[in-house]
């Protein structure tokens, strides 16, 4: 049995904010924009003697986000350049923040955070044109906000793997919920690159690959996972001399990582405040305690509230914490019903048989919560069965009707006539003498064959309890 190993990771994830303007000019924020180099002026492509100037609203977003994981906001901050010379960077620098991040510390999902600091997007490149490539500046100067994590040492590289991805997804969460990013990975406006090291020695960090190109959650989960027993495997090799500190990237076809480029550390960069912003104190500008107060519910406070108030299964609150507007819909539906189990009853319809149908027919649309309720409220009553309440859920789901309206022009209401019901009952059993054996010899189970034919002769309209009481009088 190989000795243990013990992963560490760190996140460092990009978000683009949601602005009006870039970073630093007033150029449209558009990351929809498809024309090339449309939203671009001389401050975003750096021409000489332009000044930039600073976003507040951006600013306001990344001290929100702050305040949301119970960071510090700091007071004084600064802006610095940080110097690298790409294709994709107009200035030869980059506006970014060094020294005085605009929030320290903080926590999600299981992790701790170190910082997280504001500065501009660079530009596209596109590398679809043979053997050249070309710049789209639509993005250069976009607001671009960093969190970088502290580093966490995990017992397993499962552990590791599967919080890292957590950790993203509640981020992007988070920042949904209060309007800072859309943070759509696929349309790279949130952007994961995860540091990896593994050490046989808990208390000595192994050497840092930074891996890139991580392009939703799995990827993030499978590229730590991949990293890891790679290094892993080098030790019990004893070729640990191989595990570079560099730069990697994930391959989503292959399922592997792969050398990019050697690592820059800090000093590389040639930090240096900028002289062109001036320095502030953010108490100075914002009403920090005010941005506090006018947070929305932030998805942990939903989850615990939802647990609280109406007692549904966690699987059902996480739908409802990332799908916002079915959360939206099915609170509607609880001011409709009011009873709790009611409530319960209606979230399991919710997340299976409404997302069901919706997953597999685009024409399928959420109906009025008042219709869904009412819905709900016939099949608790017992006036419906759960058959029936399926298929007119289907109904409503494309026409938005009566569901009382519907069962009573098909003829799906419960019969709860007991008289009725009885000579059904009476008559199957006639028509059923081994069944009925089987039952009088001990097979209690035998009777649900009873229940599915008195069920069949009334179409499904009969309620299954009533019928079950009454054939066991019946054989008594």
């Amino acid at each position: 049995m190989s000795k243990p190993y013990y992963p560490t990771i760190g996140l460092e994830i990009h978000a683009e904010l949601k602005t009006a303007s870039k970073m630093f000019c007033g150029c449209k924020n558009d990351p929809d924009e498809k024309t090339p180099n449309a939203n671009i002026c001389p401050v975003c492509m750096a021409h000489p003697g332009t000044l930039p100037v600073p976003n507040k609203k951006a600013i306001e977003q990344v001290i929100r986000v702050g305040l949301s994981i119970d960071g510090t906001i700091a007071d004084f901050t600064e802006f610095d350049r940080k110097s690298y010379f790409y294709p994709d960077i107009p200035k030869g620098y980059q506006i970014s923040q060094y020294k005085y991040p605009i929030v320290s510390g903080g926590a999600l999902s299981g992790m701790t955070v170190t910082r997280i600091h504001l500065e501009e997007d660079t530009a596209t490149s596109k590398h679809d044109r043979g053997d050249f490539s070309l710049v789209d500046f639509n993005r250069a100067g976009v607001p671009l906000m960093e969190l970088v994590t502290d580093a966490h040492t995990f017992d397993s590289v499962d552990e590791a793997a599967k919080t890292g991805g957590a950790f993203g997804k509640e981020y992007q969460t988070l920042l949904q919920y209060l309007e800072a990013s859309e943070a759509n990975m696929e349309k790279g406006e949130m952007r994961v690159e995860a540091n990896i090291s593994i050490s046989p020695d808990r208390n000595v960090y192994g050497t840092k690959v930074e891996v890139k190109n991580l392009n939703s959650f799995k990827s993030v989960e499978r590229a730590i996972r991949y990293e890891l027993l790679r290094m892993r495997d080098l030790y019990e090799e004893g070729r640990e001399a191989e595990i570079t500190q560099e730069t990697r990237g994930w391959d989503e076809v292959k399922q592997s990582t792969f050398s990019q480029r050697s690592k820059e550390s800090a000093h590389d960069y040639r930090y240096f405040p900028d002289p062109d912003i001036p320095k502030f104190m953010l108490s100075e500008v914002f009403d920090i305690g005010q941005l506090r107060k006018e947070l929305p519910e932030l998805p942990r406070e939903k989850r615990a509230r939802y647990t609280a108030d109406y007692g549904i299964k966690d699987e059902d609150i996480e739908t409802y914490v990332n799908d916002h507007a079915l959360g939206a819909w099915f609170e509607e539906i609880v001011r409709e019903l009011k009873s709790p189990e009611k409530v319960k009853t209606a979230s399991n319809y919710i997340t299976s048989d409404f997302l069901g149908l919706a997953k597999n027919n685009p024409d399928v649309k959420k109906p009025s919560a008042k219709n869904f309720a009412e819905l709900i409220a016939l099949v608790s009553d017992g006036k419906l069965s759960s058959r029936g309440a399926k298929d007119i859920l289907a109904m409503i789901a494309i026409e938005d009707r009566s569901p009382l309206a519907i069962a009573e022009e098909k003829d799906l209401l419960q019969k709860n006539d007991e008289g009725a019901l009885k000579e059904i009952a009476a008559k199957i059993i006639a028509a059923n003498e081994k069944t009925v054996a089987d039952y009088k010899g001990g097979k209690e189970n035998a009777i649900m064959g009873l229940v599915g034919q008195v069920m069949k002769e009334t179409k499904g309209s009969a309620n299954p309890a009533i019928v079950t009481k009454l054939l066991k009088e019946l054989l008594a």
